[in-house]
């Protein structure tokens, strides 16, 4: 019987098929890799015939990979994140660290759950190295397949077919609109939808969790969108506007209550009949590790702990 395929493959065969991949041109890959393109070609033929599917399509403007080749590309892209994280992770352990936990996140997420178990991890590993990757949520999905985090912090309707996938809901609460904490909607003895759509609003980019709920309360309220508005996807960003103009805002519960307490912003009260909610995800072949396993719990504490008095 002939010897598996896999078991000739070498991690720079590897870097072969990933610059094939990126430059679709196999003279400007074996210029990159300082080989020649006789020889990457040969190389290329060999892996074809070895696993007997054709990976790339030959055109008069270079390659294209074909479905199979895109299948094999995904996979050397995982095994490449890995060892980059192999790398990083015994290069914290050999500088006296406790290792490396990579983290995303998305959404309100970044104003309170994320950085409260941050504060977590580091108390526990004082010398974890913590590395946080904030991303659209569509992405958080591609970097945990991938390998290039371990942990995501996002909504709850994010999915995957990775079987090393595995998830948790944190929490499900309700959606607040918020304004600075000395807005004159404040001054009104009550508040109606027509009192707050009076003023321009910074509110969640179309299509993330917080505006799709916010767009739902406003269905039902029989309500249209406000016609003054910005949108965004940066917590930061949209929390600096309403700090410092007449904007309204919208957020879930945790991020509204934390502002709150900081006295920067305060909730509006009307009451909205929606809710968010977020989820944990993690990779299960990155638990053994410590960092991962600090990060995990110290989310899970952070959540536990969190007090819901107004």
């Amino acid at each position: 019987m002939s010897m598996d395929w896999t078991h000739r493959l070498r991690l720079r065969n590897l870097q072969m098929l990933l610059s094939l991949a990126q430059t679709g041109n196999m003279s400007h890959s074996a210029e990159a890799l300082h080989t020649t393109q006789p020889g990457l070609s040969k190389w290329l033929k060999e892996l074809e015939e070895d696993v007997g599917l054709p990976l790339f399509e030959r055109h008069a403007r270079g390659l294209r990979p074909t479905a199979y080749g895109e299948a094999l590309i995904a996979h050397a892209r995982r095994i490449e994140a890995h060892l980059d994280t192999a790398r990083d992770d015994m290069f914290r352990m050999r500088e006296g660290g406790s290792g490396l936990v990579t983290i995303g996140f998305a959404g309100t997420s970044s104003v309170d759950t994320v950085p409260m178990a941050v504060l977590k991890i580091v108390e526990k590993l004082p010398n974890a190295h913590v590395r946080l990757l904030e991303n659209k949520v569509e992405a958080l999905m591609d970097a945990l397949s991938t390998g290039v985090m371990d942990i995501a912090v996002g909504p709850s309707d994010m999915s995957t077919q990775d079987p090393l996938i595995r998830s948790e809901v944190l929490y499900v609460e309700p959606i607040h609109l918020v304004a600075r904490i000395n807005h004159p909607i404040f001054e009104l003895e009550t508040t109606t939808w027509a009192d707050v759509l009076r003023y321009p609003w910074a509110l969640w980019a179309k299509g993330t969790p917080v505006r799709t709920a916010f767009d739902k309360a406003l269905s039902q309220a029989g309500q249209t969108p406000p016609a003054n508005y910005v949108e965004s996807n940066a917590a930061t960003l949209t929390t600096t506007l309403l700090l410092h103009s007449d904007m309204i805002g919208v957020t879930s519960q945790r991020p509204a209550l934390r502002y709150k307490r900081m006295n920067m912003l305060s909730i509006i009260p009307l009451q909205l009949s929606v809710f968010g909610s977020v989820t944990l995800y993690w990779r299960e072949d990155a638990e053994s590790r410590l960092a991962v396993q600090t990060a995990l719990a110290g989310i899970r504490q952070v959540v536990r702990e969190f007090p819901y008095e107004n």
